[in-house]
């Protein structure tokens, strides 16, 4: 059976909408898969598509599924608890799978199925949207640049975003567990924020902080640079206050707080709306260094994260269905180079 379609799991949420949207400008047309049949097949109707209803603890249900599919595009969080089912079929029925993990822990999961995923010809890219397609392009390029470079600092900052329920619960099951970075090749625990300074970016001053961003285990991959920090934009009177994050984590990491939190983000809309989106943009800042002390310095201005995260996912999907893909454990830039964030429209390099 020749494989030629994508899958498209996850449809229902936020972001699988707007990949399903998007989807026809790239002449893609995936089956739309979940476990909500409902608003699957709500939304396979409005677009005339295909549709499934899938639950992934059903391993011979979705195997039959992924069968007849050449790649699953997985936008089903949190992928702490998603991950390994879809990974495990497959790897079984040869599919290639990408997803837009943004967690850490994650990406180093699905890197302990490389060597499976290579036996199988199988390509497994996760981060394939926002986290982490320009990060990763902004660290390569600046590798490129400086081949000696010792420590890589990553920064993003998003104007006029906002976060979708998918995001924010994903971070609200993290909150209170700190941050990390990595330090000679391994990954050392930080309280969140533990640093925090000024950019310049398109002559705007950018004030950001240190996070667990994906890019402290992909850019990993990517560089081998073994010295990585990660920064996200924030008000400074914000960033003040969780400096004192720590002497609350014990409260933070307690399922009422957590449950607290999740109840708070489900009374809100569901993610930007598309007048927000439109608006939206985020800067990208990178920075090398080696150990003469030689410094190269990188930025790009790219669409909001949502935008990136469904038009990147498509890009990538149409390079696999074409037989553009490399099989095992694989990052955007590492597989697609680092000018790939500029085929997604709205990208450029500033200074």
């Amino acid at each position: 059976m020749q494989k030629n379609k994508a899958l498209l799991y996850g449809a229902n949420g936020y972001t699988g909408k707007l990949i399903a949207l998007y989807a026809e400008e790239y002449n893609i047309s995936p089956v739309l898969a979940g476990r909500n049949k409902e608003e699957i097949s709500a939304l396979a109707t409005e677009l005339n598509l295909p549709y499934e209803i899938i639950s992934l603890d059903d391993a011979a249900q979705l195997k039959s599924s992924l069968a007849t599919v050449a790649v699953v595009i997985h936008a089903a969080g949190p992928f702490r608890y998603t991950a390994k089912q879809m990974i495990e079929a497959c790897i079984e029925t040869g599919t290639h799978y990408i997803d837009i993990n943004g967690d850490i822990s994650v990406f180093e999961f699905i890197k302990k199925y490389d060597d499976k995923a290579k036996q199988a010809n199988v390509m497994l890219l996760p981060g394939a949207g926002f986290d982490v397609v320009p990060t990763d392009c902004i660290a390569l390029q600046l590798k490129n640049e400086l081949p000696d470079a010792t420590h890589l600092e990553l920064a993003f900052v998003s104007i006029g975003g906002q976060i979708s329920h998918g995001t924010a619960t994903t971070m609200a099951s993290k909150i209170g567990e700190g941050g990390v970075i990595r330090e000679n090749g391994q990954f050392v625990k930080k309280p969140l924020g533990h640093k925090g300074k000024w950019i310049e970016a398109d002559g705007k001053k950018l004030f950001v902080m240190s996070i667990p961003w994906g890019d402290i285990s992909t850019a990993f991959v990517t560089t081998g640079i073994p010295n990585i920090e990660t920064y996200t934009g924030i008000k400074p009177s914000v960033y003040r206050v969780l400096k004192l994050q720590f002497l609350f984590n014990f409260l933070l990491r307690t399922k009422f707080v957590r449950g607290t939190i999740q109840k708070k983000i489900n009374q809100n809309p569901p993610g930007p709306t598309d007048e927000k989106r439109a608006k939206g943009k985020t800067y990208i800042w990178g920075k090398v260094s080696n150990a003469a002390g030689k410094e190269v310095i990188r930025k790009i201005v790219c669409a909001d994260g949502y935008t990136v995260t469904a038009i990147g996912c498509l890009i990538i999907t149409q390079k696999i269905l074409s037989g553009n893909f490399k099989a095992g454990y694989q990052t955007p830039a590492g597989c697609y180079g680092k000018d790939l964030i500029f085929e997604i429209p709205g990208s450029a390099i500033i200074n």
